[in-house]
């Protein structure tokens, strides 16, 4: 009699210890389930806030755009935005203490290179860069904090960088076109991008032109990432 209690007494134990079992994994399960919807929720916060940010610079791009009396000092580099950090180049701290590095940024875009670019290969043709001689050169327009643009406290840094429609065949990407009749006469494209706090990023891609007056309008304007 006493051999089958203590037979009966040692399952039960195995059946409280799989019980236990069973609802530790369910609550571990319950808080990895919560864990993952906080992050995607604060992901796509902090997505679509870096957007916002990309997209203000790019606003703030666009109005100093249309006071510039001619285009290719802007894309020649003796014209930039009345919102410019420095001297448009080298690193700069972000609110979480890591960095990005303003000519490695420019460098990606022009050759796909962080070091540096040759004429050459910014005249190489790729897929994404089909046009040749008349490739972009990009250059930073306007750049730096976002609170010292808002006037609102912000973690992110934002740049705008400039080049020439691709489409202009004078070869000088350096220069917009002569006159009306040249393909890309007043037309510019502008990439405003926004980093933030854990690896954030945004990137708005604009192509603009101006019309008779002052005015400055986007002809097409894309969320890159």
């Amino acid at each position: 009699m006493n051999t089958r209690l203590r037979h009966e007494s040692g399952f039960a134990i195995l059946v409280a210890m799989m019980g236990l079992l069973i609802m530790s994994a369910a609550g571990m399960a319950l808080v990895l389930s919560t864990s993952t919807e906080t992050m995607i929720a604060r992901n796509f916060r902090d997505g679509t806030a870096a957007t916002y940010a990309a997209e203000a610079v790019a606003v703030k791009g666009l109005a100093d755009l249309a006071i510039e009396a001619d285009w290719s000092s802007v894309l020649g580099g003796s014209a930039r935005s009345s919102f410019f950090d420095g001297n448009g180049t080298g690193t700069r701290t972000l609110a979480d203490r890591s960095t990005i590095d303003l000519t490695s940024i420019v460098n990606a875009w022009n050759c796909a290179r962080v070091e540096g670019c040759t004429d050459a290969e910014m005249d190489h043709v790729t897929a994404e860069r089909p046009w040749g001689q008349n490739n972009p050169r990009w250059r930073v327009y306007a750049c730096g904090a976002l609170a010292d643009l808002s006037g609102s406290p912000s973690p992110y840094y934002v740049v705008l960088i400039v080049g020439d429609d691709p489409h202009e065949t004078d070869g000088n990407p350096m220069a917009d076109g002569t006159g009306p009749e040249t393909p890309g006469h007043d037309v510019l494209l502008l990439r405003g991008e926004a980093f933030g706090p854990g690896g954030t990023h945004s990137v708005v891609e604009l192509t603009v032109t101006r019309g008779d007056g002052a005015e400055v309008r986007a002809l097409s304007w894309r969320i890159l990432r």
